[in-house]
């Protein structure tokens, strides 16, 4: 994979959270095994996961936001339909949703 077209949610995390995916994935995704390595309990590397989850899931929903203004701009500017532009944003909201 080229550098330009690395994922924008993976260049928002820190060195430390992409340390922990690398471990995690090394580790077939068992979180007790990566419990064991860092010596913690189950519940703290459930805990991390979890705010990792929610860090990728508040980056995507920001990025969202940027793509339904982007529509609704092209809209306001004229230079598409509105009901085009709701259709777009449905049909983008509606593919987000089942992703």
């Amino acid at each position: 994979m080229e550098r330009d077209n690395i994922p924008n949610w993976i260049l928002s995390l820190e060195q430390e959270d992409l340390e922990f995916i690398k471990k995690f994935m090394l580790l077939s995704g068992s979180l007790k095994e990566v419990a064991k390595m860092y010596g913690v309990s189950y519940p703290t590397v459930r805990i991390k996961l979890d705010r990792l989850i929610e860090k990728i899931k508040l980056h995507d929903e920001i990025e969202n936001e940027d793509f339904i203004s982007f529509i609704k701009q092209l809209s306001i500017d004229d230079r598409i339909e509105l009901e085009e532009a709701k259709l777009i944003i449905e049909k983008y909201k509606k593919e987000r949703k089942n992703s």
